[in-house]
């Protein structure tokens, strides 16, 4: 059998170590990118520790063990971008504690949770497992923590979907738009599940596990009425201890959730509650005055100014409360976060988390308010729909930074503006220091998003204004700019009286736009990508080329060239919705890449577009975790609402472009490159090729700007299929193959090669 060496030599050779393999050499040596601080950020006299976290808008809070060294660390699922963060528990060099933003073990927790994600121990090993939404949105799915290598946690689906028996029926267990509370309630050791009944919203479903041992998950309905605490939904906070007089109309209500924190406050020893309801910003306490085997509450226990002799919780919306150690005194706090899964309601998420200390030294606890912006404090955070630019705004030769977010400014307006910040270090140490929240004043006119761009459109070497935006009272989606009237090296100076804007562009909402010099003739062209379906313009949701013909009427210099620019299409060859691009050259080699990103969350890297025609090749995977020696596609949240915007500049004067990725959780994720200039074979010598579906079962479609005969390979060399007939479409018959990777190499008959991996299944 051929060595593991040799099969990473074959592969290195058909692919000059561009696309990658998933051998432990080809990973380490290959070019891409590593998520990490690339500049410090100051906030008046704060150093954000954590600046390049990406953002949090309803975050869920959980311990465990990450780097298995004995101490709980922090686990965050952001609920309305689907998406994991990873604190490590680590010393801080001044003594004591600190949390250490870690997102190399967020790939360790299994893409496509939904919903909600909370870490509980149902096996009693000591090692939290994990129980997320199914598919459906609606069910419990849970995943056992297994030690993994150096003992981090691995996850392996257990139970797709937890059922428990009702009356003489086995039924899933449905969570509607709530959030379960997963304890062990009658303290026989094995976790229970509480959950509001989601066809009423009335009452709260007791599921007991019945399992003979720890470890089981069988569950029973054992009380429709847990607690005969029934929910009103009259205002918020109002309940009833009572099941036999309903304080609200019969009927069905899908339209609201509501969330349980179970835990136990007064140290009796039986399990209190905390409850959250969509459109209300506080929590309600109820106080069990019963024992584990049977409850007792009375409406004398229930209180709206949870904490007592603190200040009462007030979050945004949906107020949702997480018991978990934050403070590392081994004694849990409650940290206290929205749960709204859109934010349709505009609500600001830039102060929304909020940490409550358990002071207590006995086994009651005593929460005392400490703060409202939890983690959120240490990173920059626009509240929603970040976007960055760079340009010298003070005129000191120093790149500034531009952060644009959708935040609540001024009064209870709510509206994009731009962040200024002023680079206070030096051209190899950036120091970002924020000088204003509301930079030419944007706020007041009114725009639901920006993305800005910082591009010398009219060519007298100082660098204009453009944004894609969306106003909310106006003229709605377009392209606008504002001239620099300074002199190139001066202050720039914006006349925002008035926004030019380009025309006969798409214009919808989230469209977004990249300036670059596609023909090499001295004018910027445009990249637009739209999600636009205008009869009157083909090729919605696409890339579209708009060739700049040097007019200096800017307005109507960009015309349309290619309206599918790439041909630009997702694993299952749907059009890309959400889509942002990027140009720079990334990997070195002195020709510009074109890096993408959509809904999907992955980030793609097209290599030398100049190169390329028809459909672009791309690679994927981009992101080295140094955790695993690996690339990944790293973690950016999976969900159609997501709008993920990119931007790149050198900020330390290396010559190296950074990459800027803006979250809709309002916050950036900055990556550096590493192990640049990939292949010493010429990017033009490379074919783009288009292979779908990828992964495939049965059978894959390759299609080639030109006629190409087709070699796939396994990654030992061997070659298992062959079509010799030039074609520039092949229909590959995979039928007998054993599941894992190939390597595709098309060949045209004067030698030009393209070369694709492709998984079978």
């Amino acid at each position: 059998m051929p060595s593991m060496i040799s099969r990473f030599l074959f592969t290195c050779a058909l692919l000059g170590c561009y696309v990658g393999t998933h051998s432990a050499v080809a990973q380490s040596t290959a070019f891409g990118f590593e998520l990490r601080s690339v500049a410090k950020v100051v906030q008046g006299t704060d150093t954000l520790r954590h600046a390049w976290a990406g953002g949090l808008d309803s975050p869920q809070f959980s311990n465990i063990d990450l780097n298995a060294d004995g101490q709980q660390d922090l686990f965050v699922y952001d609920r309305r971008t689907r998406r994991v963060l990873t604190y490590l528990n680590a010393a801080n060099p001044a003594g004591g504690r600190q949390w250490q933003y870690a997102p190399d073990y967020e790939v360790l927790f299994p893409a496509g949770m939904h919903s909600w994600a909370l870490l509980r121990d149902y096996d009693c090993d000591g090692r939290p497992d994990l129980f997320t939404s199914g598919n459906s949105e609606v069910d419990i799915q849970v995943y056992r923590n297994v030690a993994g290598p150096n003992g981090r946690p691995t996850f392996t689906l257990v139970n797709p979907l937890v059922s428990a028996m009702v009356g003489p029926n086995l039924v899933n267990i449905n969570t509607g738009s709530h959030l379960p509370a997963i304890e062990d309630v009658n303290g026989d050791g094995k976790l229970d599940i509480l959950i509001y009944n989601w066809d009423n919203l009335r009452f709260i479903d007791y599921y007991q596990n019945t399992s003979t041992a720890c470890g089981g998950l069988q569950f029973r309905l054992v009380s429709s009425s847990w607690g005969d605490i029934q929910s009103c939904l009259l205002t918020c906070g109002s309940y009833d201890i009572n099941t036999t007089a309903l304080c609200r109309p019969t009927g069905t209500l899908h339209s609201s959730g509501s969330n349980l924190t179970v835990l136990d406050l007064d140290g009796d020893g039986d399990k209190d509650v905390l409850v959250g309801r969509d459109f209300c910003t506080q929590l309600t306490s109820l106080t069990n005055r019963g024992t584990n085997a049977q409850e007792a509450f009375t409406n004398a226990d229930i209180s709206n100014t949870f904490p007592a002799g603190t200040t009462p919780i007030r979050v945004p919306n949906f107020a949702t409360g997480y018991h978990v150690d934050v403070n590392f005194d081994g004694r849990r706090d409650l940290l206290v976060a929205p749960a709204v899964y859109d934010n349709l309601d505009t609500i600001e998420t830039r102060r929304s988390v909020w940490f409550y200390e358990n002071a207590g030294t006995g086994a009651a606890t005593n929460f005392q308010f400490r703060q409202n912006d939890f983690l959120q404090r240490d990173m920059i955070e626009a509240s929603s729909l970040a976007s960055t630019t760079f340009l010298d705004v003070d005129g000191d030769g120093l790149k500034d930074m531009l952060v644009a977010g959708t935040r609540h400014d001024v009064g209870t307006l709510f509206a994009a503006s731009l962040a200024y910040y002023r680079n206070v270090g030096t051209l190899s140490r950036p120091v970002y220091s924020l000088v204003t929240n509301n930079y030419l004043n944007l706020s007041a006119k009114k725009y639901a998003r920006i993305q800005p761009i910082a591009v010398d459109l009219n060519r007298d070497g100082a660098l204009d204004l453009a944004f894609t935006c969306f106003e909310t009272y106006g003229r709605g989606a377009y392209l606008g700019f504002f001239l620099n009237q300074a002199a190139a090296g001066a202050p720039v100076s914006f006349n925002t009286t008035t926004v030019r804007t380009i025309s006969n562009l798409p214009n919808s909402q989230y469209d977004m736009a990249a300036f670059f010099d596609v023909d090499n003739d001295g004018y910027v062209d445009l990249l637009y990508s739209t999600n636009s379906n205008r009869i009157d313009l083909p090729a919605g949701q696409s890339l579209r080329y708009y060739r700049n013909n040097g007019s200096s009427n800017l307005e109507t210099a960009f015309v349309i060239t290619n309206s599918d620019y790439g041909q630009i299409r997702t694993a299952t060859n749907t059009r890309p919705s959400n889509l942002c691009p990027v140009v720079a050259d990334f990997d070195g080699d002195g020709a510009p890449d074109l890096l993408t990103v959509d809904i999907s969350g992955q980030i793609r890297m097209f290599g030398n577009i100049r190169a390329q025609s028809g459909v672009f090749l791309d690679r994927t995977s981009l992101f080295y975790n140094t955790l695993l020696g690996t690339y990944n596609d790293g973690q950016l949240g999976i969900r159609d609402q997501n709008h993920t915007s990119l931007a790149a500049a050198d900020v330390n004067g290396d010559g190296v472009p950074e990459l800027f990725i803006g979250m809709e959780s309002g916050g950036v994720l900055a990556a550096a490159t590493r192990n640049r200039v990939l292949s010493t074979r010429g990017a033009a010598q490379s074919l783009a090729l288009s292979l779908y579906p990828n992964p495939a079962t049965t059978s894959a479609t390759v299609a080639a700007p030109r006629p190409v005969r087709l070699t796939l390979f396994d990654l030992t060399g061997r070659v298992v299929r062959t079509i010799a007939t030039p074609a520039r479409q092949h229909e590959l018959d995979l039928r007998g193959l054993a599941s894992g990777l190939y390597i595709v190499r098309c060949e045209t008959t004067d030698g030009q090669l393209g070369v694709q991996r492709l998984e079978v299944k």
